[in-house]
């Protein structure tokens, strides 16, 4: 077991001592020179729906938006150092940059990872164009990433050597990461059980368990009361969670048979039959929901969802969307539970195994084009950023998704190669020979993964965007288990494995 601890803790021994101090410093001109090539070929930054509802919100000040308010926080107080896109673009890239290496760097120095791995990680870490395209976006998807890696590099340490000033890293983390993206609500339980299995006393245990939850529930219920005082009803979360509700009850709805009489509010009953006259106006063939790489009575103005919108609320201004969309929520978020409620067999047949298909190959989506396949902006970005006018300039609007075309299969071989390494290292009972904390990595790892895997298909969109950190993780501890795995076969057959790292 000893001999266990002392190779996987050679890496970073191995990256300190043996590699070149100048190999750092060359990586980093790299990185210089891949974003100055960004910039030369896409000077503006790419923009779409979601940007534009960012900028609102921190133009506006609002308490809650249509999307987590994380970002338009963020955005507005970057606009107060400076309103250069290029400065706002460059942090980005930067932000991930210092994420993905400190990364790197605590899983080499913790877990057995071969030379050929460490280069294929380093490569696709910090040589990816995905991260630079994503980096140019005006939208949370690259800090949420960079903070995720961040968090998920603290609970390694924790898990290998809890301190409690990385406990409260940790949870400030969840705060800002639940402040952007709602995917991080699986994140609290991830960590109650890197907290559960480490070797500390009950209270350090119970405090790492509840610090997190602490920070969170308060913006819990100050947003849900932000909500309450545009919509008259506590909502959390607020306005996208019941569209999202809603949206996904739609796909079974022209599947099953309804009694109107039934529901509990005459508004829903209003609802339910302009999504019954939708069904009759537009058949199966026109609308190709296994195909669409949104959510697709989300986006489309001509579904029930908005269509009820329109005839409820006049919509002239940004503020007036985000008040008909908060107004709605409430009676989408009513009509899409109950719908669940009833039809549970209806709702996995029609809209969770469809999901659960999207879930392995993610579409590219917003990422399958530059700034919207536009070549101007809104007046809000204009403004902004103070740019000379509308209109933008860049090398080409398509050619990224000739580039990230790769990812989605990439994401789909990355959850195989997991998935077989994982049956390997359990069926051959390789973790008898591991160290127990690498054990209790790899457990929770897999929790995280399965945890996702959960909540993008039953309540979150499946797009690319959102599981390139979920990618990063695959990759990552594909590479480790296959490492304990090498190390495992050359000790079973008696071989050395002086110098594998």
């Amino acid at each position: 077991m000893k001999t266990s601890t002392k190779i996987e803790n050679t890496s970073f021994r191995y990256f300190i001592f043996k590699e070149k101090k100048t190999d750092i410093l060359i990586i980093i001109i790299l990185c210089v020179a891949e974003f100055i090539l960004l910039k030369s070929l896409y000077p503006f930054p790419s923009f779409f729906a979601d940007s534009y509802a960012y900028i609102f919100g921190a133009d506006l000040n609002l308490r809650v938006n249509i999307w987590p308010i994380g970002y338009s926080w963020f955005l507005a107080i970057f606009h107060l150092i400076t309103s250069s896109d290029k400065a706002l673009i460059c942090f980005q890239f930067f932000a991930y940059l210092f994420s993905a290496g400190y990364f790197y760097h605590s899983v080499l120095y913790f877990y057995p990872i071969s030379r050929f791995g460490r280069i294929c990680l380093s490569i696709f870490l910090f040589f990816n164009p995905l991260f630079l395209y994503l980096s140019n976006y005006v939208s949370s998807d690259i800090l949420f990433i960079s903070m995720s890696m961040i968090w998920i590099t603290q609970l390694i340490w924790i898990l290998q050597r809890p301190r409690l000033y990385r406990v409260f890293i940790e949870a400030g983390l969840l705060f800002f990461l639940f402040a952007f993206r709602y995917n991080a609500l699986i994140y609290p339980f991830i960590a109650s059980f890197v907290f559960l299995v480490i070797h500390r006393k009950v209270t350090f245990k119970i405090f790492g368990m509840l610090i997190g939850p602490i920070l969170i529930i308060p913006f819990i219920i100050w947003s849900a009361h932000a909500a309450k005082n545009m919509t008259g009803v506590a909502q959390f979360p607020p306005i996208l969670g019941g569209w999202q509700w809603a949206n996904n009850a739609l796909y079974m709805r022209e599947y099953i048979e309804v009694d109107s009489t039934a529901f509990p509010t005459t508004e829903i009953v209003e609802l339910d039959r302009m999504a019954r006259t939708y069904f009759r106006t537009f058949p199966p063939q026109h609308r190709n929901l296994s195909e669409c790489p949104v959510n697709f009575f989300i986006v489309h103005q001509e579904a029930p969802l908005h269509v009820y919108v329109a005839k409820k609320y006049p919509i002239k201004t940004y503020s007036q969307i985000v008040f008909a969309w908060g107004k709605t929520a409430v009676i989408f978020d009513q009509y899409g539970k109950y719908l669940i409620k009833r039809y549970p067999l209806a709702f996995f047949q029609h809209y969770l195994l469809l999901n659960a298909k999207k879930y392995f190959l993610p579409p590219l989506e917003e990422l399958s084009m530059y700034n919207d396949n536009n070549s101007a902006v809104w007046p809000i970005a204009k403004t902004w950023f103070q740019f000379p006018s509308r209109k933008i300039e860049f090398i080409s609007t398509t050619a990224q998704s000739s580039i990230l075309g790769i990812f989605p299969y990439l994401f789909l071989t990355v959850n195989v190669l997991y998935s077989i390494a994982l049956l390997v290292f359990v069926g051959v009972k390789a973790y008898k020979l591991a160290t127990p904390v690498l054990n209790q990595t790899i457990f929770i790892i897999s929790l995280f993964l399965g945890l996702n895997f959960a909540f993008s298909v039953f309540a979150n969109i499946i797009v690319l965007r959102y599981q390139i950190f979920p990618m990063i993780i695959f990759l990552v501890f594909t590479l480790v288990i296959a490492g304990r795995l090498q190390l495992y076969f050359r000790q079973a057959s008696g071989e050395s494995i002086k110098g594998l790292h």
